[in-house]
């Protein structure tokens, strides 16, 4: 499995240097100023808008965080180690070295999370999301900072924090609508 995974790998980092650019792009974009600004502005559009898109984005600032520690959490129980570090001479890197443990994405992780709260929420417009969140896994197989059973899993997490908060957040409406309905029982001795 290891070698399928590094066959995989060396294909996608050898990819042509045409393509390098977006590839750069989606793995470094929020480290750009004008990208932060975007997505800010993007929050305050989607806060603005209306319930269920608030809904939304609130629940992705919750997803996406809860993913980025669950890799943490897996990149410091499980530790394996990035391309560059296995084999720094078969790697071509196209962003800084990074000598930390690759064991899941975070960046992988984090789309993820975002594409599955926004797809889980508001359906198909949860569609741009998924297309952000493959290229930016497979980006940091071509950057040379990730194996693919690393985004993998990444995109796992990420998918995996994106359900478990929206599912919370049924569950606690479910519960405080259920609770809104039932009659209290000092109610219920006073009406008789």
């Amino acid at each position: 499995m290891r070698e399928i995974d590094r066959a995989i790998f060396e294909s996608i980092n050898h990819w042509p240097e045409s393509v390098a650019p977006v590839f750069v792009f989606f793995s470094e974009a929020i480290k750009k100023t004008g990208v932060r600004i975007f997505l800010a502005l993007f929050i305050v559009a989607l806060l603005s808008a209306n319930k269920q898109t608030r809904k939304t984005i609130l629940l992705a600032l919750i997803a996406w965080p809860l993913a980025n520690g669950l890799t943490d959490v897996l990149k410091n129980g499980f530790k394996m180690a990035r391309p560059v570090v296995d084999n720094p001479a078969g790697v071509i890197e196209r962003v800084g070295h990074l000598t930390s443990y690759g064991t899941a994405s975070a960046h992988a992780a984090n789309m993820a999370a975002i594409a599955c709260v926004f797809t889980y929420c508001l359906g198909w417009w949860g569609g741009p999301w998924i297309v952000i969140a493959l290229i930016t896994g497979i980006a940091r197989i071509n950057v040379g900072v990730h194996y693919p059973s690393q985004v993998l899993l990444g995109w796992t997490c990420g998918v995996f924090c994106g359900l478990l908060v929206v599912k919370t957040w049924e569950a606690y409406v479910k519960l405080r609508n259920r609770q809104t309905e039932e009659p209290n029982e000092d109610d219920a001795v006073k009406t008789t």
